[in-house]
């Protein structure tokens, strides 16, 4: 089984400067010493001839025709606006732009 002790995670911790108490410490000991159990286990496998891939499944984008279909007209869907010009919601400037 591999681990790290509980003295490794404290520099792990220091080095990436988070403050952690002694519980947490232990117990991250012993969850890395599982995720570098599971790491070996990968390490053993024969991958030779194996691609290396970034997901499991290939990725496709699906697209569609767009199509009209019926739906506010402007003025619909401006009726619960609190405030509203040229057709658009007016919203607060939020970037300190000028006007």
């Amino acid at each position: 089984m591999s681990s790290l002790s509980r003295d490794d995670v404290a520099k792990l911790a220091s080095l990436a400067r988070i403050e952690m108490t002694e519980d947490e410490l232990v117990n991250l000991a012993s969850q890395f010493g599982s995720i570098l159990d599971a790491v070996a286990r990968v390490q053993e496998l024969d991958l030779e001839g194996v691609k290396a891939t970034s997901h499991p499944q290939p990725i496709e984008n699906i697209f569609r025709e767009d199509q009209v279909q019926p739906s506010l007209t402007p003025e619909q869907a401006l009726s619960g606006a609190p405030a509203q010009e040229d057709q658009r919601f007016r919203v607060p400037q939020i970037l300190g732009e000028a006007e």
